[in-house]
């Protein structure tokens, strides 16, 4: 089971569940032809897929279309269950950046069938984390950036979410029961966009950390 690290207390997380939110950025909903949904978007990828801070991202060979998608992440540091959005920040322990790699052909062939999203989501490496640190200034005012061979394509700020934070964890609670060492992917902004291999991607939250990785096959 993969693990990660929280500063400056230096505890190390066994990471269980990893919970992503779709569609919580309304110009990334709009530039996917989406009208945005009713409900918030859950799902979900293994442990599996994270690598550390500068491993390399490996294309599948059944892909020929990997996106590269930058969100503000939060490790849970207590069990939980229908949380209120008043006492959500108790739950969490940490901030951090991750990357949700995305197999966009296969995604979009899922939705077209009304399949899940499991293997274009979950596959090895589709889950980049920093370290998390246990404090921010304010988690709904954070600067997010990635660029990719030095050309910037997302750039916007935390402020720009649908869900707030609390209201993230009060829905997720809701319907799975929160864990230590669970992480919640919290959406990405608009500029999403294709990968190849000998790619170099840097991201960054201001505040939080930043990731560099090499795209291979």
């Amino acid at each position: 089971m993969n693990n990660v690290l929280l500063l400056p207390s230096l505890q190390r997380f066994s990471v269980g569940k990893i919970l992503c939110l779709g569609q919580n950025y309304a110009a990334h909903a709009k530039e996917m032809g989406s009208p945005g949904a009713e409900l918030p978007v859950i799902f979900l990828k293994p442990s599996t897929a994270i690598i550390q801070n500068g491993a390399d991202i490996l294309i599948p060979p059944f892909s020929n279309n990997v996106h590269h998608e930058v969100e503000l992440t939060l490790l849970i540091g207590a069990e939980g269950k229908n949380i209120p959005e008043s006492n959500a920040f108790d739950y969490i322990a940490g901030y951090g950046i991750g990357l949700d790699m995305t197999m966009r052909d296969l995604q979009l062939e899922a939705k077209k069938k009304g399949n899940p999203w499991a293997v274009a989501k979950g596959f090895d490496t589709s889950a980049p984390l920093s370290d998390f640190v246990e404090k921010v200034s304010d988690p709904h005012a954070l600067e997010m950036s990635l660029s990719v061979n030095g050309e910037r394509r997302q750039h916007s700020s935390t402020a720009a979410m649908i869900l707030t934070i609390p209201q993230i964890i009060a829905y997720v609670s809701a319907n799975f029961t929160l864990e230590r060492g669970d992480v919640i992917f919290t959406g990405t902004p608009e500029g999403v966009a294709q990968v190849h291999r000998g790619d170099i991607i840097d991201a960054a939250i201001a505040g939080v950390g930043t990731l560099h990785h090499r795209v291979w096959q």
